[in-house]
């Protein structure tokens, strides 16, 4: 009988008569991505949820997006007294697997904090790229958000939540004259669009995703005491309400897994494997731009040993240049009905190696709830021939949790102290606010001084000037704008804000700050 992991990989399953050899994900290839695709009721759940069970007990920590809430029952063991148990356990025997139910470490994260541990990022780790997409922004407005974050790095202003971009933005607006002539039309339809955008993302809850502390990939990357995998859950039922903020998270998450990582080359096993479910979201209506940065994450972050694993409804929804990374591959049932349907299945099934037992086409037709047509990885890298596959039970409980159960779990994890309570440090906004506060002042204590310049004076200087006042006039002096005043003093508190910016980032003092691949800050280390 086999266990949940094999000599070499992650045992899949196998099959009686009719299929073929038993499948395994074979653990130094598990960097390699993968895809989990079929129709909606065909099984990706549990495909994903044993593949989740099997990086954790080899050790590889998780990172999966619980979509349909129904996730969570992995932190949690199977029973006996399950309504599958039956069909469960006489499927493990004809596969050959030895079903033992157990619970798994799991933590449950949630961008809302109403189900786990809540998970927040700062305006300025987002980077320019990623929010525009998460706005929908066009070009110009792009251009715009660009040079707000390129004012606050050289300035030295920290964006760490919605406040701070918005006021950076007025501050753009404020300086658009000196702007333009530097980096182009800065237009104030622009400046008033991006807030707009801003205000609706934050009506959709945005506004606890942005601020502090802001999550350490560290802690999502850590081993339970028994040295299996940590497995992290973000409850994303509420969040598939807003999928671009979906999408965008997710993205930003693979960036931060890209930037922050050293290379570590083939490892025997990944260090971290990322699920990325509704896969769709994440290339619907996406620039080309963006596509193919995330081709060109998913090609590189393999070194870095990381796996990404697409679980989507139909293959033909990654684009070829990434579903072409994609090695290891579960394909459960596909459903023909359209021309288009029927196309799709076509594609799908010129992916897999031709098996010469049968059709490829035709199996994944066939294929009932809980079977899958599988390719993985052997060895040198090669692409396994297809083959029908039995997938092989949970060891943990399938289905939902309660709320009771979750919050049991959620209070006894180490990571409520550190997250739970959002902090609001001096940033962007509180800066330009003091500015704002100092300019006021001076202009309001330059009053006095211009009325109290003697009356003499004034004449002597309008004989010269040859001018004679009309005696119901006034000669003021034009008071300084609030954008000339903060220009001029724009070094001493950029220097001062510089080199605090630089101790909270890691970076070095007077330098402006670099942006990565998808937009975030790259991090010392």
């Amino acid at each position: 009988m086999t266990g949940v992991l094999t000599e070499t990989g992650i045992f899949v399953g196998g099959g009686g008569e009719g299929y073929g050899l038993p499948q395994e994900l074979l653990l130094k290839y598990g960097n390699r991505h993968g895809l989990v695709a079929g129709a909606t009721g065909t099984g990706k759940t549990v495909t994903l949820q044993i593949l989740a069970e099997g990086f954790s007990a080899a050790g590889v920590p998780v990172f999966m997006a619980d979509v349909k809430g129904d996730l969570g029952g992995i932190a949690l063991p199977g029973s006996a007294n399950g309504k599958l148990h039956e069909p469960f356990m006489a499927r493990a025997q004809t596969i050959g697997f030895d079903l033992t139910y157990r619970d798994y470490p799991v933590t449950f994260w949630d961008m809302f904090g109403e189900q786990g541990h809540p998970v927040r990022t700062t305006i300025s780790e987002m980077g320019p790229l990623l929010l525009a997409r998460l706005l929908d922004l066009s070009e110009a407005q792009e251009g715009v958000l660009n040079i707000a974050f390129h004012l606050a790095d050289s300035e030295g202003m920290a964006l760490l939540d919605l406040d701070d971009l918005r006021a950076m933005l007025v501050y753009v607006g404020e300086k658009a004259d000196e702007l333009s002539l530097r980096y182009g039309n800065v237009a104030a339809q622009s400046v008033g669009a991006i807030q707009r955008r801003l205000l609706v993302l934050e009506n959709q809850g945005a506004a606890q995703f942005f601020g502090e502390p802001a999550l350490d990939l560290a802690d999502m990357m850590r081993l339970a005491p028994d040295g299996r995998g940590q497995i992290n859950i973000l409850a994303a039922d509420k969040l598939m309400s807003s999928p671009r903020l979906y999408a965008t998270f997710l993205l930003w998450l693979l960036s931060e897994l890209f930037e922050e990582l050293p290379e570590v080359g083939d490892p025997d096993k990944p260090r971290f494997v990322f699920f990325f479910d509704e896969a769709h979201l994440l290339f619907d209506d996406a620039p080309k731009a963006l596509v193919d940065k995330v081709e060109q994450v998913a090609r590189l972050i393999r070194s870095k040993g990381v796996g990404i694993y697409f679980i989507t409804q139909n293959p033909a929804d990654v684009p070829e240049d990434i579903l072409g990374q994609l090695g290891n591959r579960v394909q459960h049932a596909l459903r023909a009905f359209t021309a288009k349907d029927q196309k799709d299945l076509r594609r799908a099934s010129e992916n897999y190696r031709p098996n010469p037992r049968f059709e490829t086409e035709t199996a994944i037709k066939e294929v009932s709830t809980g079977e899958a047509v599988t390719s993985f990885l052997q060895n040198k890298g090669v692409p396994g021939v297809v083959e029908r596959t039995l997938v092989r039970p949970p060891q943990s409980r399938l289905g939902p949790i309660t709320p009771e159960e979750r919050q049991i779990i959620v209070k006894a994890s180490p990571y409520g102290v550190k997250y739970d309570q959002m902090i609001d440090r001096h940033s962007a906004a509180e800066i330009l606010a003091a500015r704002a506060q100092k300019a006021a002042a001076e202009a309001e204590a330059a009053e006095p001084e211009e009325a109290a310049e003697p009356a003499a004076a004034k004449l002597e200087f309008n004989r010269a000037r040859r001018f004679t006042p009309i005696k119901s006039a006034k000669v003021e002096k034009a008071p300084r704008s609030a954008s000339t005043r903060r220009s001029s003093r724009s070094d001493s508190i950029a220097e001062v804000f510089g080199k605090s910016l630089a101790r909270q980032l890691g970076s070095k003092a007077g330098k402006e700050l670099v942006r990565g691949v998808l937009g975030s800050l790259f991090k010392s280390r």
